[in-house]
Formats: structure tokens, sequence, C-alpha cells
């Protein structure tokens, strides 16, 4: 399978009916994991009755639609949940605004279209086919903030220092209009100085001194937050590439500098969420990862690269160690860091108390983080969007604390199913490729090891597979030599078995 820029190409790909088979095998693998495929009627005939919500500032909604915002997202994505925008203000300080789609303004808390989103929780995104959380009329359309349009919006306004640290912040609603509508590569190489600047960046006066303005902010901001141990990891994932209904090759997904860019506003905005509801004594659906239970593995892990460190979980030094050990090898760096992220262990949502230190979020180093910029396409960030309404506007809580502790765990179970379905799918994107190399063997990493089962992922192409014999004495992060023994399209099984010595 070789590569050819970033590619891995299928020798064999004849079958021009590749789609159609993700397609029924996802939707199965959707009911199989307990999630709805379909809108049920009910959710449908309401659909068909909404209209966009009037744009008309009031007194409670401010009108920020002059602002240079834009979108920032994939090339393909038409779900916009965020813009934003920078603005200088007197001294060394700069403001970030990000806004956030008010999905709540056209779903009504117990309509069917909140029931139906309630369910799944999550969009769940296939090799073949997207299950959205919403109707594409809403997600893509009504509460999407798209290129011209007029929306209601969540406004995240953060005060950043030279430091990179939130110095003061604020959440308020507004009305927005996005001025451009950029995608993470164009305008990556843009910014890095590989590419021309992009042709809606042209287009507006000011914005590409706002845009770069942005991405000093967000350089600062990712700086500040790895001194106090936020991990700054990178994992490499591969997307099928369809020609026609027929795959033909698997792309690697890479992280670039637009994306780090938004990854850090939403780490703060999430942050500034949770601190927000804290403030005026409300509740909140906070997103955790616990101190990792197999903290003993990651020291093993930075002992054979003869770093040491403590034996209580910290932070801290494991980012240290991440940093040292990407700048020392920078192409292996993704196999430590999926290796370190099978270690840390899944998030998780839990229902917090206002006066309450919840466990936090370890791989981000923080205590106070709650999903709040995807409301399109997380239901917990709908929920934080009608929490959020009713602290600014001194209303009630909308939730009891037992409603969202219930809420909380089916959001990660079913976030954890919905993993299992996108997983499963593209198992079996990728094992249509592998099936003619039943044989050949590969170098690959061990990702999981447990009485369940051991699991290994290729390192010539992130496909993950089980290792059927041979996993006695592996764990976590180990580099071993498979070989590729079988493959269930159906199944999106892909099984190996260990060869040779291991490197």
């Amino acid at each position: 399978m070789p590569a050819q820029n970033g590619f891995f190409v299928a020798n064999n790909a004849d079958s021009p009916h590749h789609r159609p088979l993700l397609q029924r095998i996802a939707h199965q693998a959707m009911l199989d994991r307990g999630l709805l495929p379909d809108f049920p009627a009910p959710a449908l005939a309401e659909l068909d009755r909404l209209q966009a919500a009037p744009a008309a500032p009031g007194q409670s909604l401010r009108d920020l639609r002059d602002l240079l915002w834009c979108s920032i997202d994939n090339d393909d994505s038409r779900d916009l949940d965020q813009l934003s925008v920078a603005r200088i203000i007197p001294g060394e300080n700069v403001k970030i605004l990000v806004a956030i789609a008010d999905v709540d303004a056209l779903v009504a808390r117990g309509s069917a279209l909140d029931a139906y989103a309630e369910h799944n929780t999550t969009s769940v995104y296939t090799a073949a086919q997207i299950f959205p959380m919403l109707p594409e009329k809403l997600s893509t359309d009504l509460t999407s903030l798209n290129f011209n349009q007029d929306r209601h919006a969540m406004i995240v306004e953060m005060v950043v220092g030279p430091d990179g640290a939130v110095q003061d912040s604020d959440i308020y609603r507004a009305l927005v209009r996005n001025h451009a509508k950029l995608a993470y590569n164009s305008l990556a190489a843009w910014l890095d100085g590989q590419g021309l600047m992009p042709a809606a960046v042209a287009a507006l006066d000011g914005l590409a001194d706002n845009v770069r303005l942005q991405d000093q902010v967000a350089a600062r901001m990712k700086a500040f937050r790895s001194q106090h141990g936020a991990l700054r990891l990178e994992t490499v994932e591969a997307k099928p590439v369809f020609e026609g209904d027929q795959i033909r090759a698997l792309e690697v997904q890479d992280k670039n500098r637009a994306k780090e860019m938004i990854e850090n506003f939403m780490v703060a905005a999430n942050s500034v969420t949770a601190q927000f509801l804290a403030a005026k004594h409300f509740p909140s659906i906070r997103r955790v990862v616990r101190t990792p239970k197999r903290w003993n593995r990651i020291v093993e892990i930075a002992a054979q690269h003869g770093v040491t460190l403590p034996a209580e979980p910290d932070s801290k030094s494991l980012e240290d160690f991440l940093t040292t050990m990407k700048a020392a090898d920078p192409l292996r760096f993704p196999d430590l860091s999926l290796a370190v992220i099978k270690l840390l262990g899944a998030g998780e949502y839990v229902a917090g108390l206002p006066d309450e230190v919840g466990p936090g979020h370890f791989g981000l180093a923080v205590k106070d983080y709650a999903h709040s910029t995807a409301p399109n396409r997380r239901y917990t960030d709908l929920i934080t969007q009608r929490l959020l309404k009713a602290a600014i506007d001194g209303q009630p809580v909308p939730y009891r604390h037992d409603e969202l502790e219930a809420l909380a765990l089916h959001s990660t179970q079913a976030e954890d199913a919905a993993n299992k379905v996108e997983r499963q799918v593209s198992k079996s994107a990728a094992a249509l490729l592998l099936e003619s190399r039943i044989g050949e063997s590969f170098d690959a990493i061990v990702t999981g090891a447990s009485p369940k089962g051991t699991w290994v992922r290729l390192l010539t192409v992130p496909v993950e597979g089980r290792l059927e014999s041979g996993f006695e004495g592996v764990d976590v992060g180990d580099k071993i030599r498979v070989q590729l023994v079988s493959t269930d399209v159906e199944r999106g099984f892909i099984d190996f078995k260990r060869v040779g010595s291991g490197h």
C-alpha cells in the first residue's frame, strides 16, 4: 500500500459499490449500538414548520454584525457552530470573541427534534455517511453560522494578556454575520508562508490582519496552557477517499496551524463557560478526563526514552516529556501520543454543582471545563446553552440536578456508542482496501492490552486491528511486527498475528 502525498492507495479496490455497502453497514451499526439512524416522523413534521429566528437586536441581543467575523473549519464543513474575531483594546491585551450558534433559539426543550437529539446526543461521522444530531435544514442552514447570514449567537468574550492568560471574560447574546468562510488547510498554508492568501481573506479589508492577530493570540494561549501542564498530543487519522462510490485510498489528516488556533479558542471558551455558570451559582455538565489509572505504564514508556517521570500523575512533567520527544523525533511522535492517549483513558461527562470541586480534565490541566462550542453536533452543548441563557436572563435553573446527572451519564454512554460506530465503519472501509494484502507484514504499535483483547495500529497507515496471536507480554506503546491474517468487511474486523522479534 504505497504512500502518495499523504495518501495510501489501494491496488485492488475494483468494486463500484463501496459507498452503499458502507452506508448499509453504518446504518445497521447505529441500530446495533442503540442509536437512531433516521429522524422520526414527528421530528420531520416539526422541522417543516420551523423558520429562521428573527434577526432583530433587542435589549438582551447585542448587534455585532459589523465585526470581522469569520468561520474556520474543514473544507467540506456545512454545520458551522463557531465564528471568531479579534479586537485590539488599549494596552497589551487583545479581546477574542467566539460566537456560538444559538441552536436553542429553534430547538425547544421537550420538542420532537430535541427528543431525537437527546437520544443520540451527538452527530455520528462515518466513512460513507453522516448521521447528524439535528436535520440538515437546521444544522447546515437555520442554526448554522453561514456566510452572509444574520444569526443569533452566544458570545464568549475573552481578554487575553501578552502571556496568553485569560484575564477577564463575559458571555452574552448577540446577532452576528459570518463575513468569510475559511478552510483549515488553505488558511494554514498561508499563515505558514507556504500558500497564497485565501480569496475570502483578500476580499475583505482588514481580515488578513485580524486573522494574523487571532493566530498570534492563539499561539500565546497555547504556550500558556502548555506551561501549566496541558498536554500537546498528536495523532494520525486517515479518511477514505472516494471516486464516485468506490474507495480509492486513505488520506492522512494532519493537524495544522489553523486547526490549532481554533482548538485553543474552543478550549478557552469551554473553560470560561464553566466558570461563568459557577459564578452565577448554576450547575453544569462538565467534560472530565480523570487522573490516569495506568500512570505506571506511562512512566515505563518515558523510562524507555531515558526520561524519569514522578511516581504520581503529574500533567506538567508529562507535557515536558512529550515536548522533548516531539523535538527529538517529530515523525514518530504521533505513535507516542497515541500510546499516551490510550493510557490516559476516555473522557466522560459529569454533572457539577457550582461550589463543587470536580475531577477536572487531566489532559487540558483545567478544573473547570464544560462543552459549549458545538451545539449543532453535541447535545451537552445544547444543554449548556440553555443553562447559560437562564443564567444571563436571571431565570431559574432549567434542569434539576438529578436530570443533569442522568443526561451526563447518558451522553457519556451514547458518545461511546457513536465512537464504536465510527470505528467499525472506518475499519470496514480499511478492510476493503486491505483484503488483498492478507499475508503481508507491517510494523505496528500496541494501542490496547486488556483481558478483552490486544489491539495494534499499523505505522505505515493508521489502521487498527486485533492481535489474535503473539500478544503475550506486550503492552500499550510497544512496537512490534505483525502479519495480516484476515479481514471481515461486514463486521469491521482486521486481524493480525505477531511475527519476528519486533522493533
